[in-house]
């Protein structure tokens, strides 16, 4: 036995931003250390995700995870102790093992994802993102923000058919100063919505849940908020949109209920393309579904040496179907969700597939999401070079955010990347000339 040695894995239910029961579990060691990590939930899932475990019925919805909970203090309890919680491949190779399904179907991935996360943080000597830039023989960096403003889709109530309107400050030399610079934005957005009375809330990840009447109104307000704070649209802010088109597109047609527009695929790329030719966006996440490779894949030939072009529904961070869209040209960045493949080990190896791709990555949060900050972490010590965690409001955002800044404050050292991941994107260029 050593002092890493896992004595116990326990779970109990907790609370997520939505008020919905999640996953928390803790592994401990028989040096009397315990780390401990709680599962998120998305809202908008693609559809080869892992599958998070619920109860089913009327008790809460049927949202319910005492079942997930008691995998935890039952089968994967007893499968984990004994075992080296420094050795992270061993452990999670275990927890699929264990599961034996190809999206954790029996346990459930809300259930893997804890306990993964779990013992990342119990085997961690140091700060956690300095033991993951260890194990993974990665070079850690402080990630470029993509920071919401306006909420949409499935995170507000499907008022606006995208789902986020971002923005993103490459020009920035620090992440405090992206920060500040994203304060100010924020601020100036929700008083712009105030003042038209356009203003329902607040959405699932924090940003303004807006009254628009089209989508395209959403970006011309954020071009308002943009230069109500003191800044130049395009200069050192620039848009970042994630459209989720699974969430409006199938079988190659593509419906934006706002706007009342139908199209093909084709058609919605036109559109997308419309937008930015008139908007300084960077970078855009799932601008067609996941059932449409061959559009995916048409859209990167278009748009892909000007924009950063980000899966996700067609990803679900699984290694093998980034290969798969990297060698069908569709994509060139994908977003890294752990919870959407179960473990740390299958995540880290989705991002593999991407470097080794050429693509870089964004670590990314959930729509439903705790105090948590172990994607911190991932991201930190991974050098992934890019994060999203919502908005700057709520405070299992701002958690995040703020465990980014109490990184930088106390690892001078440590390089930000700034604008560098969107080197390839007319922004890069336009920051070279």
């Amino acid at each position: 036995m050593t002092n890493r040695t896992i004595t116990r894995v326990l779970a109990r239910r907790v609370w997520d931003s939505r008020g919905r029961p999640t996953v928390e579990a803790e592994v401990h060691l028989s040096s009397g250390v315990t780390g401990r990590a709680i599962a998120p939930a998305g809202a908008s899932r693609g559809t080869r995700e892992a599958i998070d475990l619920r109860d089913g019925g009327s008790r809460f919805g049927g949202m319910d995870v005492m079942r997930a909970v008691a995998g935890v203090n039952g089968a994967i309890n007893a499968r984990l102790i004994g075992l080296d919680a420094g050795d992270q491949a061993a452990v999670d190779a275990a927890l699929v093992a264990l599961d034996g399904t190809s999206n954790k179907a029996t346990l459930g991935g809300n259930a893997t994802v804890a306990v993964s996360l779990a013992c990342l943080h119990a085997a961690a000597q140091g700060p956690v993102w300095q033991h993951v830039a260890q194990l993974y023989g990665a070079t850690p960096t402080l990630p470029l923000p993509e920071i919401q403003i306006f909420g949409g889709g499935a995170h507000a109530g499907r008022r606006v058919d995208i789902q986020d309107f971002m923005v993103m400050v490459p020009g920035a030399g620090t992440m405090a100063e992206v920060f500040e610079v994203t304060a100010g934005i924020y601020v100036a957005a929700g008083s712009i919505l105030a003042e038209k009375g356009l203003l329902r809330g607040v959405a699932d990840e924090g940003g303004w849940w807006p009254e628009f009447t089209s989508n395209e109104e959403a970006l011309d307000f954020l071009i308002r908020a943009i230069e109500r704070a003191g800044e130049v649209p395009g200069d050192r802010v620039v848009i970042s949109l994630d459209v989720a088109a699974s969430e409006f597109g199938h079988g190659g047609q593509y419906r934006l209920a706002l706007d009342d527009r139908t199209m093909d695929s084709a058609g919605m790329a036109e559109r997308l393309g419309q937008w930015l030719d008139r908007y300084p966006i960077a970078s855009i996440e799932d601008p067609l579904a996941e059932d449409d490779l061959p559009g995916l894949a048409a859209f990167t030939r278009e748009y892909g040496d000007r924009v950063q072009i980000i899966g996700d529904d067609a990803l679900v961070t699984n290694a093998a179907l980034v290969r798969q869209a990297a060698a069908a040209g569709a994509c060139n960045a994908m977003l890294l969700k752990v919870n959407q493949i179960g473990t740390v080990t299958e995540a880290v190896a989705a991002w593999r597939a991407a470097a080794n791709a050429g693509w870089p990555s964004v670590v990314s949060a959930r729509s439903g999401e705790t105090e948590d900050t172990s994607i911190v972490d991932l991201c930190v010590g991974l050098g992934a070079g890019q994060l999203k965690v919502g908005s700057f409001a709520r405070s299992e955002r701002m958690a995040k955010w703020n465990a980014c800044i109490r990184v930088e404050d106390t690892n001078p050292d440590l390089r930000f990347v700034g604008g560098e991941p969107l080197a390839k994107t007319w922004w890069g260029r336009k920051a070279r000339d």
